[in-house]
């Protein structure tokens, strides 16, 4: 299948779910009709006025034109500001005046009918010529609702391996920068080459870029795993489906630089899902078994779960049926409060309303008590408390369209059994009853649930949880009801919404045992998680006992010890940032000294410079120890910002259980675990490292204080509550990985000896110490000795020897890369990281393509080498295949005589091949690429020889000798202009002419000169945007060629073919004149 029939495709789908195909080049400016006054006109201006009119007939004239020429003039040069102001006028309407009885009053033009799809008009345009300050530009298929450009579509050829969907990102980032106007007005893109599909924002990464895998929210892949782009149309794209996320699942995010995100497919269903839960369960008249359960989403943690919320909120806000609700927010601690709240609040756009955070107890019953309608309030649980006076929490609202939205629900609704507990006698005097102050007395109480329910007694109850709720766990479930939506670990992997979690336990490092540990009892596990000030987990003595065992000094350089050896062996492999999580602030005070008595540098006392600190909360009553780690809220936040850096070079950070939950860091690929943890809190600190970012292969936890056993536990749970996929799979089974793939590649170098090759080569390297790498893994590092680079070119060669051995070596070394990521700390990968870096590097000889300047492989397909060779870096940068074989790196374009001679002589006569094959490669295409004829012609004769090779039809000295036989051709032809005293344009078009033999034989020289002298100046002044799209100016042009051809007596039987190859060559050139 070609792009063209991919694309004829993919316009059949969008017309079965209700769009009008129509052709471009007809609505252009000299189309058959058009409907466009230039091509920088990027709007369907007669269509969206008709739109504007036919949806606000309250309007007058006047206020309708205001409206449209508001939109045709957003007045906002930045392309991402200028989105954002757009979609605000898309969804709530833009704002007019009206003049009425002698008064101006205010109102807003709707742009699009939210609630009919049909009464909206849906166009899909495909080669939509967009033109730029200096380029001119074509997508596939852009998408227009009410002649508005909202989705544009890249596609690429299914059938060419070298055009897949990031070849369609990359494309689309180069019409974002060079014609902004088009997708001022965007709201989906869409790449796709056939099987693969992902849709993304206007400013999300190419990670970021996620499949859509259903359509009607319950079956997967329903059309197959290689149907991806009709699924997404269908599921996606059709417009009741559309209307409805662009209204409610489309946001922008500005916490110092504008982002713009939208939904992934799970985040859309769920809240589908849970809207029509929620207006069912909060009806006065509702089934009993059902009043007030609003449901439970289970979205594993890493996959958007806040975001989710954000858009479920909008959701509610905005439901007629819930006659303009109040949503609370519910957490159960302070910092969860203030991120997801911060969350929130830089969604105003989509939520229209100001969230607002009770601080106080007092705060949240003056936010809540009589409060007719409306409004977002957060508050953590705890404020639900019934004062000192209070027997139970006074009733705020009886109302029924309150919505209760609980975060990590299974953490706050327990307790609504009463429960007998005696208070202990305080310091005070007798209390009004006349009871001494010295007496205990006992009392009925019950949990937070209950003074939930008694506050909001009609309040319906929605569960967001990112870890499996307990199949014990009886009063979550008699709070919200059952999951409404399922999001596991194995459906977020699969759709690369997140990273697999790695398991490496580090115990044997520090002499200690996981039974050696003291028990600790379900009691005091649950203290580990309150706040460290409780006078009650201070009086716990098998705690206290713990933290002492926990806290020695021997044992705290130990950890701080493997721990920095182990961070900079990781980063080796994978640049990126860890946290530690320890046991109590003292702990995490005593780490942090140890680790910078190892890296002094890695200290500073600024807030806003060092490479590791210490995130916890305090007062100024604290010891002197704690204190120069306290922030403030605002310094906190801004060493947030700094972590969430991937640039910045805060890289370490110890907290105790800050961070833990609601932390969203992509770039930390390390978890170090030196605190008792389980279930619920466990599972949340762990998906910390979860994250999806660049070449991430997985996150690993590091276990230094035995919490495997509570991982086997937790993954119990996860399983009984039908989750798919495992928590965390253990570093080892990646060690088993990587051993199969040496293995593998071992098999492919047989026969060749390999086993100096860290000082193999000239006699000056033997023995000499290697060049070090930098920290970072840049590849920064100075060149590898001689020596290396002759190892590396005799295994490439051997390599290329074997039948299909670049590919498969190819291959097998990818997965020993990724493999070795995973799992470098361990001692048995270290002992092979030597080897590894050096398959690696004859993998890059192998597969390198650009031989004549430097350039940056895809991250998406290259994993950059980071690894260290004995203390020698090997790295795409530095692995250079001339210099492997002793080549000095010739001049694009200058294949000299000498340069030949050289490439002849090189003893690995299979790269010489492969080298030669390359060059020639490259030159085709630096060289040729404007002249059709050439171009073709040298790269079939190319194919050729290399095919013959391939299949060896003839001998490697034979091939070399045919290549540079091509190169000796290739350096004639790009030195006929000059000889021919043509321009380079006019040589094109002489090649075109003599194409055909019996127009050579017939015309001399001369005369084909002046006809492609003739051919050039006509075209170039007759052609136009879009030409090549257009029948009726082919047409025209193709007359004009015939008529020069016929004046100077080209044969006739020929001239339709050199017509149709004269206008090929003017096509290859149109794009290059039109932007002159």
């Amino acid at each position: 299948m070609t792009e063209d029939q991919l694309e004829h495709e993919a316009l059949g789908w969008l017309a079965d779910v209700g769009y009008t195909p129509l052709r471009g080049p007809e609505l252009a400016p000299d189309g058959a009709r058009p409907e466009r006054s230039s091509y920088q006109q990027v709007l369907l201006v007669e269509r969206l006025r008709a739109a504007i009119a036919r949806l606000n007939p309250q309007l007058t004239t006047a206020a309708r034109e205001d409206a449209l020429q508001q939109v045709r003039d957003l007045g906002i040069p930045a392309l991402l500001s200028a989105n954002r102001r757009f979609h605000q006028l898309l969804i709530t309407g833009v704002p007019v005046e009206v003049q009425c009885g002698g008064e101006t009053l205010g109102d807003l033009a709707r742009l699009i009918d939210w609630a009919d799809p049909s009464n909206n008009e849906w166009l899909a345009i495909n080669q939509f010529t967009v033109k730029g300050p200096h380029h001119t530009r074509r997508p596939d298929i852009v998408l227009f609702v009410n002649g508005l450009p909202l989705v544009v579509i890249e596609l690429k050829n299914p059938s060419d391996a070298n055009a897949d969907i990031w070849k369609a990102f990359e494309q689309l980032q180069t019409y974002k920068a060079q014609t902004p106007d088009l997708f001022q007005y965007n709201e989906v893109l869409v790449i796709s080459d056939g099987s693969d599909a992902r849709m993304g924002s206007l400013s999300a990464d190419a990670e970021r870029f996620m499949q859509w895998r259903t359509i009607d929210g319950v079956r997967l892949d329903p059309l197959g795993e290689f149907n991806e782009l009709e699924t997404l149309i269908r599921g996606a794209l059709a417009p009741a489906m559309l209307l409805d996320y662009l209204r409610y699942f489309v946001l922008f995010e500005d916490d110092g630089g504008l982002v713009k995100k939208i939904a992934g497919y799970h985040q859309f269903h769920a809240v589908r899902a849970a809207i029509q839960q929620v207006i069912a369960a909060s009806r006065p008249g509702g089934a009993a078994a059902t009043k007030g359960k609003g449901g439970v989403v289970w979205h594993t943690q890493g996959s958007g779960k806040s975001i989710t919320m954000t858009c479920f909120a909008a959701r509610v806000m905005q439901a007629t049926a819930m006659e303009n609700p109040t949503i609370v927010v519910i957490t159960d601690r302070n910092d969860l409060d203030g991120q997801l709240f911060g969350v929130f609040s830089l969604a105003q756009d989509l939520l229209r309303e100001q969230p607002v955070q009770a601080g106080t107890r007092q705060d949240l019953r003056r936010l809540l008590a009589r409060r007719p309608s409306g409004g977002i309030v957060f508050a953590t649980i705890q404020k639900f408390m019934p004062g000192e006076d209070e027997d139970v929490f006074p009733l705020l609202s009886d109302r029924h369209n309150i919505v209760v939205i609980a975060d990590e629900a299974h953490r706050t609704q327990y307790g609504f059994e009463a429960k007998l507990k005696t208070f202990k006698p305080g310091a005070g005097a007798n209390d009004a009853q006349g009871r001494l102050a010295a007496e205990p007395r006992a009392a009925y109480v019950v949990g937070y649930a209950q003074h939930l329910r008694d506050a909001l007694p009609n309040a319906t109850f929605v569960a967001f949880t990112g870890t499996p709720v307990s199949s014990e766990d009886r009063d979550t479930r008699a709070v919200f009801g059952d999951y409404i939506h399922i999001y596991d670990m194995q459906q977020a992997k699969e759709d690369g919404a997140t990273v697999a979690i790695y398991f490496e336990s580090r115990l044997a490092r520090l002499s200690l045992k996981a039974d050696e540990l003291p028990h600790i009892d379900d009691e005091v596990d649950e203290l580990a998680e309150d706040e460290e000030e409780s006078q009650q987990a201070r009086l716990k003595s098998k705690w206290a006992a713990l933290e002492k065992v926990v806290g020695a000094e021997p044992r705290i350089a130990s950890v701080a010890a493997d721990l920095v050896a182990h961070f900079e062996e990781r980063n080796k492999a994978q640049t990126g940032k860890a946290m530690v999580v320890a046991m109590s602030r003292d702990i995490c005070v005593h780490l942090y000294n140890e680790i910078v008595k190892l890296r002094p540098d890695w200290h500073d006392d600024d807030p806003e410079k060092g490479a590791i600190k210490i995130v916890m909360t305090g007062s100024s009553s604290d010891k002197a120890l704690l204190r120069p780690h306290l922030y403030s809220k605002q310094v906190r936040k801004r060493l947030e910002k700094r972590f969430k850096d991937p640039a910045d070079p805060l890289r370490l950070v110890i907290v105790r259980d800050m961070w833990l939950t609601g932390f969203d860091a992509p770039c930390v690929h390390t978890l170090y675990v030196d605190k008792p943890m389980k279930g619920h809190n466990l599972m949340q600190a762990i998906a910390r490292v979860n994250r999806v970012f660049k070449d991430k292969q997985g996150g690993l936890v590091v276990d230094y204080i035995g919490i495997a056993n509570e991982l086997k536990s937790a993954l119990k749970d996860y399983t009984a509550s039908q989750g798919r996929g495992r928590p965390t799979v253990d570093a080892a089974e990646a060690w088993a990985v990587l051993e199969e793939k040496l293995d593998i590649l071992r098999g492919l170098l047989h026969g060749f000896d390999y086993s100096d090759f860290l000082s193999a080569g000239h006699p000056a390297t033997q023995g000499r110490r290697q060049v070090a790498a930098s920290p970072r893994g840049t590849g920064a590092g100075e060149q590898p000795p001689r020596g290396i680079h002759t190892r590396l070119a005799g295994a490439a060669n051997h390599v290329l020897g074997i039948q299909d051995g670049k590919k498969r070596f190819a291959d097998q070394a990818l997965a020993m890369t990724k493999a070795f990521t995973l799992c470098c700390t361990l001692d048995e990968a270290k002992a092979v990281r030597e080897e590894v870096a050096f398959l690696q590097a004859v993998k890059v000889i192998l597969t390198k393509r650009d031989l004549t300047r430097k350039k940056k492989t895809d991250e998406e397909r290259e994993l950059a080498i980071r690894q260290i060779i004995g203390s020698a870096v090997v790295s795409e940068e530095v692995v250079d295949v001339f210099e492997a074989v002793g080549l000095d790196k010739p001049n694009i374009g200058i294949l000299d005589e000498a340069f030949l001679a050289e490439v002849r002589n090189l003893p690995e006569r299979n790269l010489a091949v492969e080298l030669l094959e390359r060059l020639l490669e490259g030159e085709i295409k630096s060289r040729f690429a404007g002249n059709v004829v050439q171009e073709k012609r040298f790269s079939e004769l190319l194919a050729n020889v290399v095919k013959r090779y391939q299949n060896r039809a003839i001998e490697t000295a034979q091939v070399i000798e045919e290549l540079i036989g091509m190169a000796r051709k290739f350096r004639a032809a790009a030195r006929r202009g000059e000889a021919l005293g043509l321009t380079e344009d006019e040589v094109r078009f002489y090649d075109a002419l003599a194409d055909n033999e019996s127009a050579v034989r017939e015309l001399s020289d001369e005369t084909l000169k002046k006809i492609a002298h003739e051919l050039t100046e006509n075209l170039r002044n007759n052609l136009s945007v879009d030409w090549s799209e257009r029948e009726s100016v082919r047409a025209r042009l193709r007359l004009m060629v015939k008529r020069i051809l016929r004046k100077y007596k080209y044969p006739p039987d020929q001239q339709d073919g050199a017509v149709e190859l004269v206008l090929q060559q003017a096509k290859a050139l149109g794009e290059a004149w039109m932007a002159g």
